[in-house]
Formats: structure tokens, sequence, C-alpha cells
């Protein structure tokens, strides 16, 4: 299963890991339990670095299919020597972008782009995002902003 295109917020097999370990800190001592996952086949255990509570219901494949990219919410993990959380998570911080997605949404292309800026700021990149709204069919904030949204 690909993490992103889970309903939830799955990770990734060691060999996804490894597209880009192979070329990037693949040297690191850091990323020792990887490669040797890697050779050996057996799963990592992973330490969750984000982690909602069980009463938060989170679809990531959604997110990722109206444009959402992954720096978005955990910033340039391609600049991590070792991952953290680098938003919140917390309901406020969530409900930023729902009540503006237009902010937030990028080309599905730009998705993986760790360079893309996480939010559009420019008025220019505003009303590209609001294209984008309308092209993905994104739900107005009324329906993005209910609490059964995300608490099931």
């Amino acid at each position: 299963m690909k993490p992103f295109r889970a309903a939830f917020a799955a990770v990734p097999a060691t060999s996804t890991c490894m597209n880009c370990h192979k070329q990037i800190w693949a040297e690191s001592p850091y990323l020792e339990p990887v490669r040797d996952s890697f050779r050996s086949g057996k799963p990592l255990e992973w330490v969750r670095v984000h982690d909602l509570p069980d009463y938060a219901y989170f679809n990531h494949s959604i997110h990722v299919n109206k444009g959402v990219g992954c720096s978005t919410c955990h910033g340039r993990v391609d600049q991590m020597p070792i991952a953290y959380q680098a938003s919140t998570l917390q309901m406020e911080w969530c409900l930023g972008c729902h009540r503006n997605p237009e902010k937030f949404v990028r080309p599905k292309e730009e998705i993986f782009n760790m360079e893309w800026p996480p939010e559009n700021k420019a008025e220019k990149e505003i009303a590209k995002g609001r294209s984008l709204v309308a092209e993905y069919h994104i739900q107005p904030p009324k329906v993005l902003t209910s609490c059964s949204t995300c608490h099931r």
C-alpha cells in the first residue's frame, strides 16, 4: 500500500524510503536501520512523528488527491537529518487550511515538489489556488469545517 494513496496516514515501505535515500544521506548513520531493513526485508519499527488522536479521522489520500503537497504538512523532509513534526496538526492548524484551501492547494504534478512553498501568499498564487479549488471540486469551507468531517 502506498501511504499517499491510503485512506489513513500509513507508514511507507522501506523500498519507498530507499528510492530517495539511495542518493540522499546514503551514508548517514541515522539511516542504517533503513538500509538494514532494505537489505534484510524485515520491516522497520517506526516511531510515529505525526500521530493524531484516535477520535480524529484523517484521510491521507483525499488531501493528496485534492492538491495538498507533502511539504505543506510535513515540512521539508528532504532537508531533515531526522524527521520531526513541522506542523502542530492541532485542530486550529487544520482549520486554517480547511477555511482557506486556495492558500494551500497546488497543481497535482507539484504534490511531491518539496521546494514548492507550503502556502500561496501572493494574489496571483491565491488566484491560481482558487481555480484549483474549483478544478479539484474541493468542498466549500462550510462543509470542510463541519465537525463530522474529522470527528467520527
